[in-house]
């Protein structure tokens, strides 16, 4: 078998992928601004031309994906996800095995309909409140959640954008779309199994991280750390840290002490406090908020509220969990203007196994970030709606648009429908819905639009013309035809299981869209030059972008790590075993539905 020649631009092509590949392993920067610096990359480099790099804006993919998650905006809008949510608690009772399964058959059957983050973002409160509830730790339930969410992901076309954008690659390489339910014959087993590999093995797998809590409002039992004030009237004011008993008095544990102007100092037994320094201290949510009926000190950004009226009986109290998507990630409070953008405040930050040592306002926040925020609960409440974060208590004085809530199902169900039945392509279905949508008022278009995640958009459109790149400068086919010439001595499900396995290797560290925009292309180019089906390896490689368990690196995971605790080897404990019996499952189903040898 002949092999293609290594060029100048394949060379150059490949060297822009290592490099991406670096850049979304280690996070230094979003996937979404590697994915735009890449597409810039292609473009002067003269490796895809301007018009055919910004074709994938205007792809059908990204603008099908714009359309569902206008439809799922609706139905978070108008309470509908809210309704099936609480269905489940009311008809689950009180026993734990009957409530983990009816919590993971709720989220996956979300999933299916709707992105897998957007059903675990809603379920992760409904699973604290259930430990609390059942006096047991929260880290029993909330990886099921993740991983639930996750399962559902290959059981229809749009159950993930990851699945939508395998579609679009799949139309570049010469194949045709995926249809609504072609991959349901291999995810629905998938599905199945994983939630009963999670129900009798798994949760025996995972390790009870966080302390259980009897109810609701004792979530607050993890470490935040807080700035903590020493007014000129203070008693601790010429005492030394020893003799000023914070640990024995308040609970509080001084990490540093903060000396004006911008000095840090390391706390020693014998440092002697003064006026106007300030202490970052470490302890429970209950502890801290003790400073608040502790003379001469005062949390320090209670001081400085920009709205007296937050310190009054009015003000609520809650954590928020900053979810993946939210403008809060990559910046800071004082750089945003959090306490004037939002009208509240921020007691305290939870980052999971790390220590801050830096002022609170100056603290790059992270996904999986937790915040101490008062406030009236109707700013609250549209923090939360901006999708800002997730609120771990409950905290909601706006009805839900119920009346509205029929319409949004009907449509959302209509246009799937249509699209199911091939009265519509699936695109134009997906759009008349977000239409529809609008001109009825079942959600105002600014609310949609505040709801979607653009970095989304960006990266699938900018790793849409890396596919095409690859095509297009004969790398796909360089790269095929040495993986060919390997793999001919073998059979061919032996290629499948290798493109299966690296696939799921390279959405650990890097997204799902892009590792599928990586292999697809060399996956259906070394099938065709080796005479096989292509098809049934874009869909075993399907299947196996949306295998991220091993790390808890994908969204859904990342959202559960603090709250529950959990290590990174906990997902490669119980994520490990799953992914083997989901490989075999692909093995087995994938060759009986898409023949690998050509007819």
């Amino acid at each position: 078998m002949a092999r293609r020649e290594v060029t100048l631009e394949i060379a150059l092509l490949l060297s822009l992928i290592v490099v991406a590949l670096i850049l979304f392993s280690f996070d230094w920067v979003s996937s979404d601004v590697v994915a735009l610096g890449l597409l810039l990359a292609l473009m002067l480099t003269g490796l895809l031309p301007v018009k055919a790099a910004f074709a994938g804006f205007g792809s059908e993919t990204v603008l099908m994906i714009l359309g569902l998650l206008i439809m799922t905006s609706a139905l978070v809008k108008t309470g509908v996800v809210e309704v099936v949510g609480r269905a489940i608690l009311r008809h689950a009772g009180n026993r734990m095995s009957t409530l983990l399964l009816a919590i993971m058959l709720g989220v996956a059957a979300l999933s299916a309909f709707i992105s897998n983050t957007a059903a675990a973002a809603f379920f992760i409160p409904v699973a604290i409140a259930v430990a609390a509830k059942t006096k047991v730790s929260p880290s029993r339930l909330l990886m099921p959640v993740a991983f639930a969410s996750i399962l559902a992901s290959s059981v229809t076309l749009i159950s993930t954008s990851t699945n939508l954008v395998i579609s679009g690659l799949m139309v570049n390489s010469g194949l045709e779309r995926m249809s609504m339910f072609e991959l349901t014959p291999v995810g629905l087993p998938i599905a199945i199994t994983g939630l009963a590999y999670m129900y009798f093995i798994g949760i025996r797998l995972i390790p009870e991280r966080a302390p259980a809590a009897s109810l609701l409002e004792q979530f607050g039992v993890r470490s935040y750390i807080t700035e903590v004030l020493v007014l000129p009237e203070s008693p601790l004011v010429g005492k030394t840290l020893a003799e000023a008993n914070l640990g024995r008095d308040l609970d509080l544990s001084v990490v540093r002490v903060l000396r004006e102007p911008d000095t840090y100092l390391w706390p020693r037994r014998d440092m002697v406090l003064r006026a106007g320094d300030v202490l970052l201290v470490e302890g429970a949510r209950k502890d801290v908020l003790k400073v608040k009926d502790t003379a001469g000190i005062e949390i320090r950004p209670e001081v400085t509220l920009s709205d007296p009226d937050l310190r009054t009986e009015e003000a609520t109290l809650v954590e928020a969990l900053i979810v993946p998507g939210s403008s809060l990630v990559g910046r800071t409070l004082r750089g945003i203007g959090f306490r004037e953008r939002y009208n509240l405040q921020v007691l305290g930050l939870n980052r999971h196994g790390r220590n801050l040592l830096d002022k609170l306002s100056r603290a790059i926040l992270r996904v999986g970030d937790v915040l101490l925020v008062q406030g009236r609960p109707g700013a609250i409440t549209r923090l939360a709606d901006y999708g800002t974060v997730s609120v771990l208590n409950a905290v909601n004085d706006e009805r839900a648009h119920r009346p509205r809530a029929w319409r949004a199902v009907a449509i959302f169900a209509g246009s799937l429908g249509l699209a199911a039945l091939n009265i519509l392509p699936l695109p134009v279905a997906v759009l008349l819905g977000a239409f529809l949508v609008f001109v009825t008022r079942v959600i105002v278009p600014v609310d949609a639009y505040r709801d979607i995640d653009w970095r989304i958009i960006i990266l699938i459109a900018c790793m849409l013309a890396l596919g095409q790149a690859m095509v297009q400068t004969g790398a796909a086919e360089f790269l095929a035809g040495h993986v060919a010439i390997l793999a001919s001595e073998y059979p061919p499900v032996w290629l499948l299981a290798g493109f299966f396995f690296l696939t799921v290797a390279l959405t650990q560290p890097m997204s799902n869209q892009a590792a599928a925009a990586v292999i697809l292309p060399i996956a259906v180019q070394t099938a065709l030059q080796l005479g096989l089906n292509p098809r049934a390896f874009a869909i075993g490689i399907a299947v196996a972008a949306s295998c991220s368990y091993l790390t808890p690196l994908e969204p859904a995971c990342i959202m559960v790590y603090g709250p529950g605790r959990y290590r990174f080897m906990d997902f490669v404990r119980v994520g490990g075993p799953l992914v083997l019996v989901l490989f075999a499952i692909v093995m087995v189903l994938v060759p009986r539905y898409w023949p690998l040898v050509q007819p």
